[in-house]
Parts: C-alpha cells; sequence; structure tokens
C-alpha cells in the first residue's frame, strides 16, 4: 500500500549540521520528494495524482510582501488533491511572523461531513524567492508553493508541482479573500495559469455554500 509522507523537520533553509557543506534542508527536502515519487511512478499502481509530463516553469510574484499575505484566504478553484481530506468549505488562517514563516491553520468540511481542522506551516527558505515557499502540513506531501500572481486583497494564484523522470504531481489553487463573489478572482487566476502554460480545465470549484462554517 503507498503511503504518502510529511515533512517533519523542515526549517527555513538553514544548513543542517548533518547537512554536506553548502546543502540547505530545503535542498534536501527537493530530492527526498522526488526520490518518493519515483518509488510512487515505480510501484504497480501509480496513484491518480502522478501524471506523465513535466512541471509548469511558472512565474513568482515581484516584490512579494509576506507580511500582506497574511489573513484569512478560501480555496475557490482547485486541482483536485486526493489527501486534502475537505472537498467543500475550505479556508486557511495565514500568521505569519519573520522566524517560522506562516502558521496555517486550514479547516473544512469532509465528503462525510465532519468539520476537519489541520495546523500546518508555509514558509519561504534561503533557496527560492520569497514567493516560492515550501509546504509542510500533517498527511500530505512536502511541496513548494508557488505564489505566481497576488493583488494581496482579493486574489491568489498558487502552484504546486513536484516532477521527476517525466512525470509530475501536479496542483494549483485559486485563493480569495471572500468565499462568495470570488468569480472575479476565478477569472483572473484562469488567465495567469494559462499564461503560464497550466492547463486550467483540470480545476474544479470548491462548494462554498450557506451552511458553511468557517472557523479555522
Amino acid at each position: 500500500m503507498l503511503r504518502l509522507f510529511r515533512c517533519s523537520t523542515c526549517d527555513m533553509g538553514y544548513i543542517d549540521q548533518d547537512s554536506p557543506p553548502g546543502v540547505t534542508q530545503a535542498t534536501m527536502l527537493k530530492a527526498l520528494v522526488a526520490a518518493a515519487l519515483v518509488a510512487l511512478v515505480a510501484a504497480d499502481s501509480i496513484p491518480d495524482f502522478v501524471a506523465p509530463g513535466t512541471c509548469a516553469k511558472v512565474a513568482n510574484q515581484n516584490n512579494f510582501d509576506l507580511h500582506r499575505y497574511a489573513g484569512r484566504w478560501y480555496q475557490v478553484q482547485i486541482i483536485d488533491i486526493p489527501y486534502q481530506p475537505y472537498t467543500r468549505c475550505i479556508h486557511s488562517d495565514y500568521d505569519y511572523d519573520s522566524v517560522n514563516g506562516f502558521r496555517v491553520t486550514t479547516a473544512g468540511f469532509s465528503p462525510n461531513n465532519e468539520y476537519i481542522r489541520l495546523q500546518g506551516k508555509i514558509y519561504p527558505t534561503k533557496d527560492f524567492p520569497p514567493a516560492h515557499m515550501l509546504v509542510d502540513f500533517p498527511s500530505a506531501f512536502a511541496a513548494p508553493y508557488e505564489v505566481i500572481e497576488t493583488d494581496y486583497d482579493s486574489y491568489s494564484c498558487v502552484y504546486s508541482c513536484i516532477g521527476t523522470d517525466n512525470y509530475k504531481s501536479e496542483f494549483g489553487f485559486v485563493f480569495s479573500r471572500t468565499p462568495q463573489n470570488s468569480a472575479s478572482a476565478i477569472s483572473r487566476c484562469a488567465s495567469v495559469f494559462r499564461r503560464n502554460g497550466v492547463d486550467f480545465s483540470l480545476f474544479s470549484a470548491v462548494p462554498h455554500t450557506s451552511d458553511c462554517v468557517y472557523r479555522a
């Protein structure tokens, strides 16, 4: 049985004492994730979230302001994530500090109508520009979190992809500052993703209905 792994030892990209000289933990993490993806591809059954192809080479937001990015974000369109336990009313609170990056609490309802809340972190490293961060969440792939474009106030277009040996595990997110009236955020990000070589037809809507509860 295939099991996903998580990054439980990631830091802000500082050099680990056990790492070779000049190698940050973020670099080591990328290698470990790629190795895990190779193992998945080599298994008898390739998971649905691993597909032939290469990751898009997306742009990153220029002069990314970590402080302005903090606050509440709602997932309104995503490329489906099989290991994300919630499927509707998905929202996240991003709390930022300059030492640890973002402490993120994400919540929503599962297909069984169970309210689930998870905590993790999203943080910049010394290896990449500020808008290219890393994700560390329970029961999920440690993965990149690339902010392609955001205006901080209404939308954010985020790409996350790990690739190796002509296979990729690709995800994308359209975030809105409001759960309803998000059409402009979706329209803007659709254009952004297409311009960066990401197939927007892969995205599906995250339901935000009148019975949603937002208490991440």
